[in-house]
């Protein structure tokens, strides 16, 4: 979002104090913001708390004093996107049917930039046929909408209704300014860690947290592919836009993949795959008792070799991680060879900076030509961005 050039446009409704949380996040994300209200939503957040958060003025009232005249025309010309949040019923028919009758209707009507509708209303008034029939011509119409949260309302009662998320907004808006150079690719990531069970309340795993493979997600889809994550267990929120696949074993991760091999164009293995499971699974939870006890152990299937000798009747592109703690670039350059990718991502996990559950990482990008790149230390984010861009050079885009 850095230096992109966003309007929020608050209206009338009690979530108007949500808009307050956007905007906060869009300043984090370098976005440069400005605020436009109308007149109901000053009566729920003052006017000030947006000047404060946007380090800009903001226009409510087209006749004041302080107001450009032709800011109702340049603001939504000179931005990348325009976010209405929330977006009450009566603001929502007045977009639906071209009103302009105050500064934010009218820099509506005049916009170039893309358009991001909020709705956040009653649910009864969000179901009225009126109301969703004024959001399928927004939607005809090349506006995009989000879909409202469901829960607890303002009102007490429960149903859709409620303003999405500031963060998800604000997700959902990077997608809109980023440049859709994946549109049209179906990405298969898998992210995670697996688990294996030893008895009905133990189990084997690794310190995957799934960061890694999340942000591959994530970026895939704000780029504009179809993407499908598969993930182990984890702590965090799925990216909006992404079909979400929850698995627990090695052996659910190899069917959910091999299920979806052949409807994508790319796989990107990310999960930490346990190479391991216990031979025998306990029925009942096994006692304490003295002395050493002994776990046997066997192999779990390995999917991306799998994967890798099936690529004769699949052409999606194949990449693999590598977490070592020593030896890094020959032991990855060897399971790239012998498991058939065209790259291999590889990273010391034995830093602090770097591998599990960190925010950043360090990787280096072997290809299959034995090309070898040496990324700097930089978020994982950043990363996922640096591995699509050699993804998307290997990928044939349909015509």
């Amino acid at each position: 979002m850095k230096d992109k050039k966003v309007v929020v446009g608050v209206t009338g409704g009690i979530a108007a104090y949500k808009a307050a949380e956007l905007v906060r996040l869009l300043m984090k994300a370098g976005a440069r913001t400005r605020v436009g209200m109308t007149v109901h939503a000053t009566k729920f957040v003052a006017p000030l708390t947006f000047e404060a958060l946007s380090e800009d003025r903001v226009v409510w009232d087209m006749w004041d004093p302080g107001t450009v005249p032709m800011d109702h025309i340049n603001w939504g010309q000179e931005a990348d996107l325009v976010i209405i949040a929330p977006a009450t019923a009566d603001f929502i028919g007045k977009m639906a049917h071209g009103l302009g009758d105050d500064f934010l209707s009218t820099m509506v009507l005049a916009a170039t930039a893309k358009v991001l509708v909020c709705p956040s209303m009653n649910t009864r008034m969000f179901l009225n046929a009126a109301v969703q029939y004024n959001l399928t011509v927004l939607k005809e119409r090349g506006y995009r909408v989000m879909a409202p949260g469901e829960g607890e309302l303002a009102c007490g009662t429960e149903g859709p209704g409620r303003l999405p998320e500031p963060a998800d907004i604000l997700e959902r808006a990077r997608g809109l300014v980023r440049d859709q150079d994946l549109s049209g690719m179906r990405a298969l990531v898998t992210a995670g860690a697996t688990m294996e069970p030893i008895d009905p309340v133990r189990y084997l795993t690794n310190r995957s947290s799934g960061k890694m493979g999340y942000a591959l997600a994530e970026m895939a889809a704000l780029r504009g592919a179809e993407v499908t994550l598969v993930s182990g267990p984890s702590n965090l929120k799925p990216p909006v836009n992404v079909n979400f696949v929850g698995v627990k074993t090695t052996e659910e991760m190899r069917q959910a993949v091999l299920d979806g091999r052949l409807r994508h164009d790319a796989i990107i293995k990310a999960a930490a795959v346990l190479d391991y499971r216990p031979r025998e699974v306990a029925e009942q939870k096994m006692k304490k008792e003295d002395g050493p006890q002994t776990l046997q152990l066997e192999r779990t299937p390995d999917i991306l070799a799998e994967l890798g000798r099936l690529r004769g009747d699949s052409p999606c592109v194949l990449v693999g991680f590598a977490a070592e703690t020593e030896e890094l670039l020959t032991h990855a350059a060897r399971k790239l060879k012998k498991k058939n990718l065209d790259m291999i991502v590889a990273n010391d996990v034995s830093r602090k900076d770097a591998g599990f559950d960190t925010d950043t990482n360090l990787v280096k990008i072997i290809h299959r030509d034995g090309r070898v790149e040496h990324l700097p230390l930089m978020s994982k984010q950043d990363v996922a961005d640096q591995i699509l861009d050699r993804v998307k050079t290997l990928w044939t885009k349909p015509s």
